[in-house]
């Protein structure tokens, strides 16, 4: 800082001192000022250059953390539509079978075993209505061999891999050639229950692979929650502003500039002092 020499009155280096501190507060209080409007510490890139680059990468983490989320939530809705077309296939498959052993008793006549002949008939064209309509987006689920990749990490993907559920491709064959005049009983119904039961154990097993493939996305789910909220924290201390703090340099800066300014008035007037010699 200058020397003061308040006997040289064409230069008042003691308001310019003064001046050039009241620049300086009045910068800092914008600044400041600025934080405490915006929420933010970094407001251009000369507030941390080092600090933007950081949290720049962070926020675009954050994001994409958020797209896996979304992601993860849209792989376990499709699968639970697919689980919803089993499970009803499953029911039917358990209604037929309890239907394929009533017939094969012969407490029961001609006409029963046609009832449920006819029966059996429509639930086999149910299974397949279930395994063709069965869609999410537009993508049938049930009706052809397929994988299916989630995108369940920033760099990672996971595969579901899904099959044909046709009661052909369920192996019924038998049924699938099922009439209304055909006759089951004691004598054949042997050969329809071992259709039911593999197709049961194909229906089963495919349930089995989605809950365990849902609960491991639940899992997912619950760790990218966590990431994201580190990762948003981490953001916050290094962008955002800390408003208690803004505060409290905002006050004292606006001291600072009233006292300035008071200080520059009065050195304003100093050099009147000189006029003193000349009375």
């Amino acid at each position: 800082m200058a020397n003061i020499d308040l006997s040289r009155i064409r230069s008042n280096v003691q308001g310019l001192n003064i001046l050039r501190n009241l620049r300086l507060v009045n910068n800092e209080l914008g600044t400041h000022q600025l934080r405490l409007g915006t929420g933010q510490r970094i407001n251009n890139a000369g507030d941390d250059p080092s600090g933007l680059t950081i949290s720049t990468k962070l926020k675009n983490r954050y994001r994409v953390l958020g797209a896996v989320y979304d992601n993860i939530g849209q792989a376990k809705n499709m699968m639970a539509v697919a689980e919803g077309g089993l499970l009803n296939m499953n029911d039917i498959l358990v209604t037929m079978n309890e239907k394929l052993i009533s017939a094969a008793t012969d407490s029961i006549g001609d006409e029963e075993r046609n009832a449920i002949v006819q029966q059996l008939v429509q639930q086999v064209a149910e299974l397949g209505d279930i395994a063709t309509q069965t869609e999410f987006n537009g993508v049938s689920l049930l009706n052809t061999a397929d994988d299916f990749n989630f995108q369940t990490g920033p760099s990672d993907q996971t595969t579901w891999s899904t099959g044909s559920f046709t009661p052909a491709d369920l192996g019924m064959t038998n049924f699938v050639a099922l009439t209304d005049a055909d006759v089951i009983d004691d004598t054949n119904y042997a050969t329809y229950e071992a259709e039911i039961q593999a197709a049961m154990t194909t229906v089963s097993d495919a349930l089995t692979a989605i809950g365990s493939l849902m609960n491991r996305f639940t899992a997912k789910e619950d760790i990218i929650s966590v990431a994201k909220i580190n990762t948003e924290a981490a953001y916050s201390r290094i962008f955002n502003a800390d408003m208690a703090q803004e505060q409290m340099e905002v006050t004292k800066f606006t001291i600072l500039q009233q006292t300035s300014t008071s200080m520059l008035a009065q050195a304003n007037l100093n050099a009147q002092s000189v006029l003193g010699l000349f009375s």
